[in-house]
């Protein structure tokens, strides 16, 4: 390739090189990213799902310091300053928009009277009819409805409704106890020292047991899958819909205060419930309900 003398450098002769023009793009234009199939799957008439969490403070809430403490916290994450449009130009794949988001229209504060006879009852009713809306997708889907009213609970309460396509449950409550000051904290795990003497072997053995363990309890975990789907049946319980048209019923939330002991004796009990249910919980009661 011949090349030329130019004042400030060198110039090719030969402009076409075979080489790929690349798109510079400025710093500040963000691209619009398309939803995953799991946030378009939660768009489904029959998967159209929202996440209601109930949060209990000790204290009435003061709704414009509430507002100030969602706006430098729980707006920093992309996704809940975001719409979800469908892009024509892409044969209408729907594509998270950057927008500006105006906390009023999503922090409601009903006005609720304070002396009322069956305050937790009231709460209940709240939420049920609010599972039963749907949320405009002109605005980024959630909402806050601060009730300040006292419960057997709480000296107020909040309930937060997610659309189902912008977070899961457990992503939900690690960012809401991102936004608080009063994050648990967890001893560190003191792990067991390595044995130097016990040679070679004993070590390869046992990591070789447990790959072979592991594959095992996949292709035993995968079998009773393919079997209950199609000729197994799942243990009659007292928590077994009788039917599958239950799945399209209306559903009602009702809130329930129970002892970590009980919980701990149901475990013991019936080998059901898991540890993470246990860090849930102590997350929620240590970060959430200290606030």
């Amino acid at each position: 390739m011949e090349m030329e003398h130019m004042k400030g450098g060198l110039r090719s002769r030969n402009h076409n090189l075979g080489l790929k023009r690349i798109k510079v793009r400025d710093e500040n234009d963000e691209e619009e990213e398309p939803l995953s199939p799991m946030a378009r799957m939660f768009h489904q008439p029959e998967s159209n799902i929202y996440i209601v969490v109930i949060v209990g403070y000790k204290r009435l809430i003061d709704p414009d310091i509430y507002k100030t403490t969602l706006t430098e916290t729980f707006l920093k994450h992309p996704r809940f300053s975001c719409l979800q449009v469908a892009d024509e130009k892409s044969g209408g794949e729907v594509k998270w928009v950057k927008t500006n988001v105006d906390i009023n229209k999503h922090v409601k504060v009903p006005m609720v009277d304070p002396y009322m006879a069956s305050p937790d009852k009231f709460v209940e009713d709240y939420v049920a009819n609010l599972s039963k809306t749907r949320m405009s997708m002109s605005l980024p889907m959630w909402d806050f409805h601060i009730l300040n009213l006292k419960t057997s609970d709480a000296e107020s309460t909040v309930v937060v409704r997610v659309h189902h396509s912008l977070a899961d449950g457990t992503s939900l409550m690690a960012l809401l106890l991102s936004c608080s000051d009063a994050l648990p904290s967890f001893p560190a795990m003191k792990k067991k020292p390595i044995s130097r003497g016990a040679g070679w072997f004993p070590i390869w053995f046992w990591k070789s047991w447990s790959v072979l363990l592991l594959l095992w309890n996949t292709l035993v975990d995968i079998w009773m899958c393919v079997a209950t789907t199609y000729f197994l049946k799942d243990t009659q319980t007292p928590l077994k819909a009788p039917s599958s048209d239950v799945a399209f019923t209306p559903r009602r939330i009702v809130r329930r205060t129970f002892s970590l002991d009980d919980v701990k004796l149901v475990k013991n009990a019936t080998h059901t419930v898991r540890p993470f249910f246990f860090w849930l919980i102590y997350m929620l009661t240590q970060g959430l309900f200290v606030l």
